[in-house]
C-alpha cells in the first residue's frame, strides 16, 4: 500500500476539525477530502485544510478508490449507515463513539465490522493515553500485588441539558462510557454485578450525575463516578478527575486538570511520581496507531469496536438502573444562570483569541518589514 494513505474526514464539527488537524500532522496519512452537508462546517474545515477537496455528499467519498481511510466524526445517529458504506467500499475506518444511537444498532454493526478484515478504530480515547499505559505496565509488573479495586471519577462543570449531543445519549452514556471502558480495561474481565445511583439536576428528568459500583467476574471491585456537575457557579470553577488502582501490596493513581496529568506509583520496590501533558482526546496517537496497523497488518493497540460496544451497552444499563428513584436537586433558574455564565465565558474566550490572533499578525507583519 502506497504512502501516505489518502484519508477523508466526514463530519466537520468540533471533533471533525480535531481529526482534520491530527490527519494533517500524521506523515503516514494524506488528507484528501473533507465532507459535511453544512456550508459553515465546510468553511471551517477549509480554513484548517485549504488543500483538501470539499464534498457535501459522503457517497462521493466512498466511491473514490483512491481514498483508503475514512474518519466518521458525525453524530451517532448517522454513523451506522456510514460505517456500512465504508466497509462495503473496502475502506478502513476511524469512528467517534458510540457507533450508533442505540445499543441494538451497535451490536448489529459489530458483526459486520469484525467480519470485514478492515481496521476499524473507535475513539474511546483513554486507551491512547500515556498515563494509563504507564499505570497498567506498573500493575503488570507485580508492584502492587493483585489488583483489588479500581476507582474512577470524572466530574466537571461541563455539558448542560440540551447541549446538542442527544444522539450520543445522556452524560453517563456519552461521556461515562469512557470510564466504564477504563475500569474494564484495568480489571481485565467482564462486568458481573453493580448498583447505580443517579441524581437529576436543575429540573431535568435524566440523571446528570451517576455513581456505579460493583464487581467484575474475576473479583476486582469497581467504583465509577461521572457527572457534569462540579461548581458551575463557583467563583473559581474546579474539576475532580482521576483514577486509583488499589492492589493487595501497593497502589497507583493519577489526577488531571485537562492540562497536566500527575501520576503516582507506589509499589513494593519502586516509587514513581511523573507529570506530563494531558493531550486532549489523543487524536494524534489514534491516527498514528491506525496508520501503523493498516501498513503492517499488526495490532498496534488502537481502540477496538468491540470494547466500545461493550462500554456503550454497560453504561446504558447502568444509566437505566440509575433512573429509578433518582432524586431531583437544583432548579431551572440555576440552569439559566449557568447557561448565561457559560455564554459570557465563551464570548470572553473568543475575544481573547481574536486579540491574540491580531497581535500575532501584527508581529508577523513587523518582522516581515
Amino acid at each position: 500500500m502506497n504512502l501516505p494513505l489518502n484519508t477523508a474526514v466526514i463530519g466537520c464539527g468540533g471533533m471533525g476539525c480535531g481529526f482534520i488537524k491530527a490527519v494533517l500532522a500524521e506523515p503516514k496519512l494524506h488528507l484528501s477530502a473533507v465532507c459535511d452537508r453544512s456550508s459553515a462546517a465546510l468553511a471551517r474545515a477549509g480554513e484548517i485544510a485549504p488543500q483538501a477537496r470539499q464534498v457535501r455528499d459522503s457517497a462521493a467519498i466512498f466511491a473514490d478508490p483512491a481514498i483508503s481511510v475514512v474518519v466518521l466524526a458525525t453524530l451517532a445517529d448517522a454513523r451506522p449507515a456510514l460505517v456500512r458504506a465504508a466497509l462495503a467500499a473496502g475502506k478502513h475506518v476511524i469512528a467517534e463513539k458510540p457507533l450508533a444511537a442505540t445499543v441494538a444498532e451497535e451490536e448489529s454493526l459489530l458483526g459486520a465490522i469484525e467480519a470485514s478484515g478492515l481496521v476499524v478504530a473507535v475513539n474511546i480515547f483513554n486507551r491512547n493515553a500515556w498515563y494509563h499505559r504507564l499505570i497498567l505496565d506498573f500493575i503488570a509488573s507485580g508492584e502492587i500485588g493483585d489488583l483489588a479495586v479500581v476507582r474512577v471519577r470524572h466530574q466537571t462543570p461541563g455539558m448542560l441539558p440540551g447541549g446538542g449531543h442527544e444522539p450520543e445519549g445522556p452524560p453517563f452514556h456519552d461521556c461515562g462510557m469512557h470510564y466504564v471502558d477504563v475500569a474494564r480495561w484495568y480489571a481485565g474481565a467482564e462486568y458481573a454485578s453493580w448498583h447505580a445511583q443517579g441524581v437529576c439536576l436543575w429540573d431535568h428528568a435524566v440523571p446528570w450525575w451517576i455513581n456505579a459500583h460493583g464487581t467484575f467476574a474475576n473479583g476486582v471491585v469497581f467504583d465509577i463516578t461521572q457527572g457534569f456537575i462540579h461548581g458551575h457557579l463557583a467563583e473559581k470553577t474546579s474539576i475532580s478527575c482521576g483514577l486509583e488502582a488499589i492492589g493487595t501490596r501497593g497502589v497507583a493513581w493519577y489526577s488531571h486538570d485537562f492540562n497536566l496529568v500527575d501520576v503516582h506509583l507506589r509499589g513494593v520496590s519502586k516509587t514513581v511520581d511523573q507529570t506530563g501533558p494531558y493531550g486532549g482526546k489523543k487524536l494524534d496517537v489514534m491516527v498514528d496507531r491506525v496508520a501503523q496497523a493498516i501498513l503492517t497488518g499488526q495490532d498496534t493497540g488502537y481502540p477496538k469496536a468491540r470494547d466500545s460496544v461493550i462500554a456503550s451497552r454497560v453504561s446504558q444499563h447502568m444509566l437505566d438502573a440509575a433512573r429509578y428513584g433518582a432524586p431531583m436537586r437544583g432548579t431551572a433558574h440555576e440552569l439559566g444562570l449557568i447557561r448565561r455564565r457559560q455564554a459570557e465565558q465563551r464570548s470572553a474566550d473568543a475575544a481573547r483569541a481574536a486579540a491574540e490572533a491580531k497581535s500575532e499578525a501584527a508581529q508577523a507583519a513587523k518582522a516581515a518589514t
